[in-house]
């Protein structure tokens, strides 16, 4: 253990994907769309629930802080990813490596509770919509909120600190395109047993619990719209949960397949393009799925639109 470099001083090798030529500035070309597409996308949203009133509801109010975590979480990998792609220069320090798998870890259980707190708020406004407003009120919204992000920043601040205090006597490089916690342990020279039961322990209480929660709602959800008489009412009141539904199944489904599918010689290629899926697929479509056959939200976007159009029509006269 004597050999151990010191972990300040280590630098970690990023094994992404391997391009040459064209591939590598289309590979590129295609991750900076996609990273645009999702921090701008997401952005726009929060800006536009901050901005009209109409918005102004608590499950807007969950999609906001949903919103300002994906452009966070996404900006957390792909800036990284980009310039290891076109520079061809995987190196990453070890601070930053831990910076990375702390706003990654972060992330990723901030939107976990947020869907879960978006699937409630869903259950209490179809199962129970005349208690609507006084259950979801907005200091019980602020409440959940705040737990859901002071919880995530101290979860992803535990397992960093766990992880910086491991030993990487031998390889440096991270078979991965981003910091994984599950790579840098296969790393460590250092007795992971401990941490690895507590990731497990993270997992079922994290992904599990919370993707049970998610489906009970939905179950209740579900039988409430099938009591709905009118075929009319039920599509409308299944139409509010769409989107939210949607979301949940594209973060949920590759997470889900990566836990579940069995262990191969390609596992860790697999394991990749899973990961790309939840990192950056997702945040990437976001948009397009609380954006598109939402009326509300393009209603408050021809909303803003008109106001601005009707201030410069007055500015100038």
């Amino acid at each position: 253990m004597e050999t151990c470099q010191n972990n300040s001083l280590i630098t970690f090798n990023i094994i992404a994907f391997t391009t040459t030529g064209n591939v590598k500035y289309f590979t590129c070309i295609v991750f900076l769309l996609m990273y645009m597409t999702a921090v701008s996308g997401n952005l726009i949203i929060a800006t536009l629930i901050c901005k009209v009133s109409q918005l102004h509801t608590p499950m807007y109010f969950f999609l906001c802080n949903f919103s300002i975590v994906e452009a966070t979480y996404v900006s957390t990998i792909l800036p990284e990813l980009l310039s290891i792609i076109l520079m061809e220069d995987k190196r990453i320090s070890f601070q930053g490596c831990i910076t990375q798998l702390y706003f990654f870890m972060f992330g990723g259980a901030a939107e976990i509770f947020l869907l879960t707190c978006m699937a409630y708020d869903r259950y209490v406004a179809v199962c129970t919509p005349l208690q609507y407003f006084l259950v979801m009120k907005k200091s019980v919204c602020i409440v959940l909120a705040a737990f859901c992000l002071l919880f995530s920043s101290f979860n992803s601040l535990i397992f960093s600190l766990l992880v910086s205090t491991l030993l990487f006597c031998n390889s440096h490089d991270i078979n991965s395109f981003f910091c994984d916690i599950r790579s840098l342990m296969a790393l460590s020279s250092s007795d992971t047993k401990s941490r690895e039961i507590a990731l497990i322990v993270e997992d079922v209480c994290l992904v599990f619990l919370t993707f049970v929660l998610i489906s009970t709602s939905y179950v209740y959800i579900i039988c409430a719209i099938l009591k709905i008489n009118s075929s009319k009412g039920r599509f409308k009141t299944f139409s509010s949960c769409s989107s939210h539904l949607t979301t949940v199944i594209l973060f949920y489904g590759p997470i889900m397949f990566l836990y579940i599918k069995p262990e191969s010689d390609q596992s860790e290629d697999q394991d990749k393009l899973l990961s790309l899926l939840y990192v950056i697929v997702v945040p990437t479509l976001n948009p397009f799925v609380y954006t598109l056959r939402n009326k509300e939200v393009i209603g408050a976007v021809a909303k803003l639109t008109n106001i601005r159009f009707l201030d410069k029509g007055t500015s100038r006269h």
